[in-house]
Formats: C-alpha cells, structure tokens, sequence
C-alpha cells in the first residue's frame, strides 16, 4: 500500500468526544461512526484483495517472463544448431533458384 492510514476501524468505535452544553446529538455522531466504520472495513477489505490479487499476477508474470527467456533459448540454440532453419522464406527461395540453374545447366548439355 503507498501509505499508512491514520484511522483503522478500532480506532474508530473507541473514539470519543467531548459534549457540550449545545453539542452534537450522539446517537447521531455514533450512527454515523458505525457507517464509517462499515465503509472503512469494506475499503480496508478491498484493499487486501487488491494486494492478494497484484501478489499473484506479479508471481505468474515472473513465471511466464521465466518460461519466455527459456523458450527463447531453446530457439536460439536450435538455430544455432541448425543454421538452415533459421530463414524459411529464403530457404525457399534458394532451392527455387537451384532449381533453375540445374534446369539451365541440364538443358544446354
């Protein structure tokens, strides 16, 4: 979480305050703490599952970086091991033009 919070719920149902002679009414003040508090409770409860949810999404996303870096070394190896795979449409086109010259060459003799 980016910061800490100054009120947590507990700290909100010990509150007190001071009456006066022409205060605020405190059933009133009490009924609206108990909405702050369910609000604050439902808020701080999202938050944990936001937190819950980021923690899991960041471990799949090191796994699959993980599982990327090692697909992509499988690949470089096999074309290092194989240079002939490494460009199909220019492999193509050097037999097509084998094919040519061998058709030239035959058809002169």
């Amino acid at each position: 979480m980016a910061g800490k919070l100054n009120l947590d719920p507990q700290g909100i149902v010990d509150k007190e305050f001071d009456i006066d002679f022409k205060g605020y009414n405190p059933d009133q003040v009490d009924h609206m703490l108990d909405l702050v508090i369910q609000d604050y409770q439902t808020y701080q409860n999202l938050l944990e599952e936001m937190d819950r949810k980021l923690s899991d999404l960041e471990r799949t996303n090191a796994s699959l970086r993980a599982k990327l870096i090692e697909v992509e070394g499988k690949q470089r190896a096999s074309q290092d091991a194989n240079p002939i795979l490494t460009n199909g449409s220019s492999q193509v086109d050097i037999l097509k033009r084998l094919s040519r010259l061998e058709a030239e060459v035959f058809n002169k003799q």
